[in-house]
């Protein structure tokens, strides 16, 4: 069976590599010594009696030590090459242990009942709201969520985040009709005397802009009139239209109940109902909307939106002192503060994680003990015998030892209950 390279193994399993050969030596040593102690006993029981209890337990020990080398290395391989049946038991059956393995978290670790037994009994709120609160810990949490907003808008395509906004736009701004929504909201605004405050304030303006602009008024009727009026006719009638606009408007915004207000308030009621019910209403705002938005402007608009807000928040996420992450850390730290102090949210919190974990687990253990079995199949079946080995190997070769040295025990109590019954 071939062997990755040491180079190829890590500091911790190259280590593991050096124990296991120190442990493979010292068990071949036992084997050699009761080898050797065998030989010699053997061979010089005739003249020295005694010697043959040595050799029942060297031969009870060599027995051992050859029976659990077996055992051992059937585990991982077959022993000395031959391909005897039963041996080379981890890598014929890699993926049936994996199977089993996975049947094995999943019955055993990823129940409904364990994963909901071990939360109930774990502060999960308490202890991140204790870890949470600590500003240095929040502004932690917001620099990695930051990062990880970060990469996701980068991954995001331009183009089918402008499509999606595009088929947005027109599916809920475009498509849809506007007449008969926007003139039951400007009625009910009518109704309510809402835009009272509106005309206030166009009335307000307008006296400003009167106030400032007198010269505006300058030939705005008079250069219409014939060339033989008298000059100053014409200062007299434009000076008479603009007192009379200033008059007029002053009017309007001292007398909450002045004749253009009504008629104001009428015009609105008329335009409420013509584009709640009237076709040819609604049909002139429907064309003034296509013509609007029609499609190079929808989409242009969906590409303005996207970059300016893709680029803010990319800023924003990657500026430390920026306001986003600063109200970020805030808020995480306020969080973390009321989990680590208020005993209904931590209640409340732990019972959500809790029936979050049960219904995940519940629902795809299998999926989740799936994750081994398909993992060990997809195992090279040798550097999968070579991993475990490394893990386990060393303790095994105790195993070894111990028979070795069980082994010659029992040979020695075997031989001496023989030798005193049966002489």
């Amino acid at each position: 069976m071939s062997r990755t390279p040491t180079a190829l193994l890590s500091a911790a399993d190259q280590e593991r590599r050096r124990g296991l050969r120190v442990m493979k030596g010292v068990a071949l040593a036992g084997l050699v010594f009761m080898a050797v102690l065998f030989v010699i006993s053997f061979a010089l029981q005739g003249q020295y009696p005694w010697l043959a209890y040595v050799r029942a337990f060297a031969e009870g020990g060599m027995v051992g030590a050859l029976a659990d080398w077996f055992a051992v290395t059937a585990l991982f391989r077959h022993p000395l090459g031959l391909p005897i049946p039963h041996t080379a038991i981890i890598p014929n059956r890699k993926d049936e242990i994996g199977r089993t393995l996975g049947e094995f978290i999943e019955t055993n670790f990823l129940s409904a009942e364990v994963v909901q037994t071990k939360l109930e009994a774990t502060a999960i709120s308490a202890r991140l709201g204790e870890w949470l609160r600590e500003p240095a810990h929040a502004a932690r949490v917001a620099a990695e969520g930051s990062t990880m907003a970060a990469g996701v808008l980068r991954a995001l395509s331009d183009d089918d985040v402008r499509d999606v906004i595009e088929d947005l736009a027109r599916e809920h701004l475009i498509l849809p009709e506007w007449g008969p929504p926007v003139g039951a909201w400007l009625g009910k605004i009518v109704d309510s005397g809402a835009h009272h405050a509106a005309v206030d304030l166009a009335a307000d303006n307008i006296s400003v802009w009167l106030a400032n602009n007198h010269d505006a008024f300058a030939g705005l009727v008079s250069r219409r009139l014939p060339a033989w009026v008298p000059s100053i006719a014409h200062r007299l009638v434009d000076d008479t239209i603009y007192n009379e606009a200033v008059k007029f408007v002053a009017a309007v915004r001292a007398d909450p109940d002045h004749p253009a207000r009504h008629a104001i308030d009428g015009y609105l009621a008329r335009l409420a109902d013509g584009l709640e019910h009237d076709p040819a209403t609604i049909g002139r705002l429907e064309d003034a909307k296509i013509a609007i938005f029609d499609s190079p402007r929808v989409r242009e608009l969906a590409a303005t939106a996207w970059n300016t807000t893709k680029n803010g928040l990319l800023d924003s996420l990657a500026d430390p002192q920026s306001s986003l992450r600063a109200r970020a850390t805030t808020a995480l730290s306020e969080v973390g503060g009321r989990l680590a102090t208020d005993a209904a949210l931590q209640r409340r919190v732990d019972g959500w994680v809790t029936q979050a974990a049960v219904f995940l687990v519940d629902r795809y253990r299998h999926d989740i003990a799936s994750i081994v079995t398909d993992t060990v199949e997809r195992w090279d079946p040798a550097e999968t015998t070579e991993k475990i080995e490394l893990m386990v190997g060393r303790d095994l070769q105790y195993i070894r030892l111990n028979g070795t040295i069980v082994g010659a025990l029992a040979g020695l109590v075997i031989f001496s209950i023989a030798h005193a019954f049966l002489g």
